[in-house]
């Protein structure tokens, strides 16, 4: 259709001229001027920013002979006043006078038609506002984005929904190739989330008020309340306008806008308070650029460059106008590698046009540029850093490192509540700051600051309520044979009762909306129906098996503890009886005596403790600080094994050789299941279970025959079925026992109902009406207590240990100073003493009695001093060296002589 449109412009173009052929060449490898062209709507709010940034582009870059040498950029502009139509006819004007690169077009409906026209003449486009992403595929060889690509944007969009939990969207677009090709891409980044568009509302590229109410009429009416609108600046604001007098900026609704809104706040600032009114709440994107100064003087530069451009108004810079200042300077620094090369700029007849024989359409005047294809390739492979940061493409043409910022509008302004972008996700962080990182993408690391939502409500919107088009939902209920307890259909009627009828109605009552609804019997009364057939909310899955009672032995008392718990406990006693020994023996005369003596003291005051009964004081600080810390580990730990040894001995003990589903799966075993339940198809299909070792069981009677008989008689050697079922099954049957049980927005809000159920008691109430029994609700059965395990208790010994090993090394370094002050008035030693005889006396004198090291320390300074006042000299070394071994061969024999 494009080519098509192309052809009849080209009839209207050259019916009535006579173009020159157009050829030129120029000797000179660098001319005096290059021609380029520029196409966009001058009075839009993207084309006004641009015109101004392009103009103020060129006039520096011709102003820097840095650049192109000398050569100039010969500038020429076509206003597209809106029109596709006259953007293509300017497109082929172009092509008459020698250009050699056009900077635009700014709409994508005109990009997919002129493109056309460049891939057969070789003329790059560089557009800073077409985002289609379809524009990005190998058909359009010759169109450059210079801007960011929607695709990206509808990423970051998924990627929002995805952080918030939603799941359906509603897209709300203009219905062009820009709205159609970029709600498609948002689509697709949606599936990759397990999310999607729920429901799409085209609209016309240039639509009535009429018809816009129209379309949020039917929006309004539907599921689901998160709503991106893909629109462009020209009436973005009147879609949310009347979506705000429709109630649908409430709450409840979420608005998610592309950047066209940022476009129109950026440029058009500060709106009417009428316009401000209906986008509050809303999230929408800017493109986003790092801060930089050169960006800092351009924009302190913009109020004098658009001094003269404010006939109907002033405006601001938006960031379509950044991307266009750097289009020019991308396109002059590709000129200049163009004729660096030895690129010159000449044109050539187009031989297939020639062949037409265009008659007085005058063909011949459409040449291609020779250098083309050079050109192209220098602009795909600049790299310079411009206003909009680094300026370079990727390797599928798109601009380096998309992001975004993620805009919350809340009063007058907005506020950034984070940044997206394809190297890191969701971020509150700007994305420069995390290029340095290693990407994650994981969802513990996405996240934005909170969200003022519309109807100024912090809380995030559940994102749904329930349709309002008039239809009822239908609910499948299973006409069922056995358990009627949980649903029988009432006879000669068609209503049901039960305790999940009950459940249902009551839950629905507590919905925030009204739920219209009709039950559907399901099944014809004989048999159970299947579930699998159904659409039906599963519910936990247990293992059914036969239990036996655990009798008491003669090594019961064992059984509260694992054996490594048993290890470590008594390790523990007797390490924190040697650790007391050491810091109360100086100290304390119960901790002192012979060898033998002592060493029953240290296995008594051990293991005296567990019943809080030794005898032995302890004087120490530090001995006192370890054993009330072990006291305290000693009443937890007794505590506990009284406690599971009271159960061991008075609770009934069950044991079955089923352990849960697993232990099932690995056997050989037939296994039972309620027939009609999806129990089966769980069992084969997610499990593996060979379908000849499934029995159908149909009714309580037949679970029980069959477990009672067991694998070997013809029996099963457990059940797998629902919990509910399976509790109403074991209130009347104390044989048996539960091994282990199995790990649409309505879904959720119905749960939150039935938790407000279970909170104010009616769930309870509804239970005992339909499921009490008391045939076993004194039993109190269940299997067997597991053992109390080390890792249960591990943290008190850690603490304990820790004490031990604080108190022993303040311990140690109070004697060694001890010793240091000691022997500190001491004449040296003879040089033939080894290190062996220093640690003799240190452990002589650490086993000594602290009093008695004082006593001898007061009758040394004593002496002392009586010879310091009878002009005595100082005694011998080696008679100060003979009393000090006399002295502690004395204490050794007063400490190991005769107990005290």
């Amino acid at each position: 259709m494009n080519l098509i449109w192309v052809l009849v412009l080209i009839l209207l173009v050259f019916s009535n001229g006579h173009f020159s052929n157009g050829v030129s060449t120029n000797s000179s490898n660098r001319p005096e001027e290059v021609k380029i062209g520029s196409m966009f709507t001058f009075n839009s709010a993207i084309g006004k920013v641009a015109k101004v940034a392009i103009e103020a582009a060129i006039e520096d870059v011709n102003s820097n002979p840095a650049i192109l040498g000398g050569t100039k950029l010969n500038l020429t502009m076509h206003d597209a006043n809106f029109s596709g139509f006259l953007g293509m006819v300017q497109a082929l004007k172009f092509m008459e006078s020698d250009t050699v690169a056009i900077i635009g077009p700014q709409s994508s409906v005109t990009a997919h038609a002129i493109t056309h026209i460049a891939n057969e003449l070789q003329v790059p486009l560089l557009s800073f506002a077409a985002t289609d992403p379809t524009l990005s595929s190998l058909q359009y060889p010759f169109f450059v984005r210079t801007t960011q690509n929607d695709q990206f944007q509808m990423a970051a969009i998924a990627d929002i929904v995805e952080y918030y939990e939603w799941r359906d969207v509603i897209a709300i677009y203009a219905d062009d190739d820009f709205g159609r090709n970029g709600i498609a891409a948002l689509s697709d980044e949606l599936a990759g989330k397990r999310c999607q568009i729920s429901y799409k509302a085209p609209l016309d590229p240039q639509p009535t008020r009429t018809e816009i109410m129209d379309v949020l009429v039917k929006v309004a009416l539907a599921e689901s309340r998160i709503l991106v609108l893909h629109t462009n600046p020209t009436w973005g604001l009147d879609v949310l306008s009347v979506a705000h007098y429709l109630g649908m900026m409430d709450s409840g609704y979420v608005w998610i806008a592309t950047n066209w809104l940022t476009t129109v706040l950026d440029t058009d600032s500060p709106l009417s308070s009428k316009s401000m009114d209906s986008i509050q709440g809303l999230i929408t994107l800017r493109m986003y650029t790092p801060e930089s100064e050169l960006k800092r003087n351009f924009i302190s530069r913009w109020k004098n460059l658009t001094t003269h451009q404010m006939a109907n108004g002033p405006f601001g810079l938006n960031t379509y106008g950044l991307y266009a200042y750097d289009t020019v300077w991308l396109l002059a620094h590709a000129i200049d590698a163009f004729f660096s090369q030895g690129g010159s700029i000449s044109f050539s007849n187009d031989s297939r046009l020639s062949e037409l024989n265009g008659g007085n359409l005058h063909l011949d005047a459409l040449n291609i540029f020779d250098g083309g294809k050079l050109l192209l390739n220098n602009i795909l492979n600049v790299n310079l850093t411009g206003l909009t940061g680094n300026v370079r493409f990727s390797s599928d043409r798109s601009l380096f490192r998309p992001a975004f910022e993620v805009i919350n509008v809340i009063g007058t302004g907005v506020r950034t509540i984070g940044y997206w972008s394809n190297y890191s996700g969701l971020a509150v962080l700007p994305p420069e700051t995390l290029y340095s990182k290693p990407p994650n993408r994981s969802s513990s690391s996405q996240n934005l600051y909170p969200v003022m939502w519309p109807g100024q409500t912090t809380q995030k919107p559940r994102g749904w309520v329930f349709p309002n088009n008039g239809r009822a939902l239908r609910i499948g209920v299973p006409n069922r044979v056995s358990y009627r307890e949980f649903i029988a259909e009432v006879p000669g009627t068609e209503m049901f009762k039960g305790y999940c009828i009950d459940v249902f109605t009551a839950a629905v009552n507590l919905l925030p909306y009204a739920l219209p609804y009709k039950l559907i019997p399901f099944g014809d009364g004989v048999n159970n129906p299947s579930c699998t057939e159904l659409p039906y909310i599963e519910s936990g899955l247990v293992v059914v098996a036969p239990v036996k009672k655990l009798n008491s032995d003669a090594w019961a008392f064992l059984r509260p503890f694992s054996g490594s718990m048993w290890m470590v406990t008594g390790g523990f006693f007797l390490l924190v009886g040697t650790v007391v020994w050491i810091l109360e023996h100086r100290l304390n005369d119960d901790f002192r005596g012979p060898p033998r003596k002592q060493v029953v003291t240290i296995l008594w005051f051990s293991f005296s403790t567990w019943f809080f009964a030794h005898r032995e004081n302890t004087i120490s600080t530090l001995g006192r600080l370890v054993l009330i810390i072990w006291l305290f580990v000693v009443l937890i730990i007794n505590s506990s094994y009284t406690a599971s040894l009271t159960s061991i001995l008075t609770v009934q003990q069950l044991s079955s050789p089923i352990k849960g589903i697993e232990s099932l799966r690995t056997s050989n075993d037939p296994i039972g299941y309620q027939q009609g339940s999806f129990a089966r198809n769980y069992l084969s299909v997610e499990l593996g279970i060979h379908e000849s070792r499934l029995i159908p069981l149909n009714s309580p009677e037949e679970y029980a025959e069959a477990l009672k008989k067991g694998p070997k008689n013809g029996g099963v050697a457990a059940l797998v079925d629902e919990r509910a079922y399976i509790e109403l099954f074991l209130s009347s049957r104390c044989e048996f026992s539960i091994a282990f049980p199995r790990d649409s927005p309505l879904a959720i809000d119905m749960s939150t109902a039935i938790l407000k159920l279970s909170e104010n008691g009616e769930l309870q109430r509804i239970h005992d009406k339909w499921l009490m029994s008391s045939a076993c609700s004194s039993q109190g059965a269940m299997l067997a207590v597991d053992r109390l395990q080390l890792k249960s208790f591990s943290g008190l010994f850690i603490i304990c240990g820790l004490a031990c090993l604080l108190t022993l090394l303040v311990y140690f370094v109070k004697m060694v100073g001890q010793y240091i002050r000691h022997y500190s008035g001491e004449e040296p030693e003879s040089s033939g003493s080894s290190r062996s005889s220093h640690f003799q006396t240190f452990l002589t004198f650490v086993d000594e009695k602290e009093e008695d090291v004082k006593n001898r320390s007061k009758r040394r300074q004593l002496e002392r001093d009586s010879n310091r006042s009878n002009g005595g000299g100082m005694e011998s070394t080696s008679a100060a060296s003979n009393r000090r071994c006399t002295e502690m061969a004395t204490n050794r024999s007063v400490s190991f002589g005769s107990e005290v």
